[in-house]
């Protein structure tokens, strides 16, 4: 695991997930290793039958001088062509929209886990939060019962 957005979990309902694979050029892949990556901001489009990530900052590598490239750039997202068919179709739908969730490497290749979700509204956050502090305090009741 290389990063992971975890401010996504908390602005959307994550409704679907995918796994992609992303395009990456020169030293980012040794700047991704190194864990330099921010997902601030970042989304996915599918645009002409092929799914773009924007915004998905990571860091120039230091010792790679001239061959660094633009940080914040557009980069593709490689999927099957029946999953980007699917994915449009739902991203079409109102309030859909693409999230990156986390960025790992599996035999060497760099993965995204891209999730479908719906933006969650003020009151959903307060109810998801308040939720998860009755879980905890009914789980430390039973383990002092125990």
């Amino acid at each position: 695991m290389v990063g992971r957005n975890r401010k996504a979990l908390h602005q959307y309902e994550i409704l679907d997930t995918y796994e992609a694979g992303i395009v990456l050029k020169g030293p980012e892949v040794k700047s991704l290793r190194a864990g330099q990556v921010a997902f601030r901001d970042a989304f996915a489009k599918v645009e002409d039958g092929e799914v773009w990530l924007y915004s998905l900052h990571i860091a120039p590598y230091a010792q790679a001088n001239r061959a660094n490239l633009d940080s914040d750039r557009k980069r593709k997202l490689l999927l099957n062509r029946s999953e980007i068919r699917r994915l449009s179709a739902k991203a079409a739908e109102k309030g859909l929209t693409l999230v990156p969730l986390d960025v790992y490497f599996r035999r060497g290749n760099a993965k995204l886990t891209l999730g479908l979700g719906k933006g969650r509204q003020l009151h959903d956050k307060r109810e998801k939060l308040k939720r998860a502090t009755q879980d905890m305090e009914a789980r430390r009741a039973v383990a002092r019962y125990k």
